[in-house]
């Protein structure tokens, strides 16, 4: 699924336009990823935990070239499922 038919899924089940069922989902991602960029977690009951975590500098090597590079450290987002999307899936 691809956020065209996420889009047509909301619009489907709660009426509206096309354009706002696309600005609502908009809204939440532009949510979630303004928490993230301020170190808040984002909880959403029945799907899990956005957070961002610190990844350590760390050397690595050019898979082509065998050369060594140095990665700084960064911050990544991470995702933990909530339970209740665990079983579903199961």
């Amino acid at each position: 699924m691809n956020k065209a038919a996420l889009v047509d899924e909301i619009h489907a089940k709660i009426g509206g336009t096309k354009v706002a069922a696309e600005q609502a989902i908009d809204t939440v991602i532009e949510s979630i990823t303004n928490s993230l960029k301020k170190d808040e977690e984002v909880s959403i009951a029945g799907l899990g935990i956005f957070s961002a975590k610190k990844r350590a500098a760390r050397t690595a090597r050019n898979p082509r070239t065998g050369e060594s590079i140095q990665v700084p450290a960064m911050r990544v987002p991470k995702f933990r499922p909530a339970k209740a999307l665990k079983e579903a899936v199961r």
